[in-house]
């Protein structure tokens, strides 16, 4: 998907190690900071929630 507005998060190193995310309507893309051209995944809005929830209980 072309003319999106890709982010990192503010805890970045800024060493290219990093997944970008996009907000599109209903869900959000993520992607390789260090290879962006590979492409990107998908998350529904629940799903990206839910993948959020359980990294925040490690």
């Amino acid at each position: 998907m072309s003319g999106l507005q890709w982010f990192k998060s503010s805890y970045s190193a800024n060493n290219g190690a990093c997944v970008e995310v996009a907000f599109v309507p209903g869900g959000v893309m993520t992607r390789d900071s260090k290879n962006p051209q590979t492409g990107e995944l998908r998350f529904t809005s629940a799903a990206w929630r839910a993948l959020l929830e359980r990294l925040a209980t490690r």
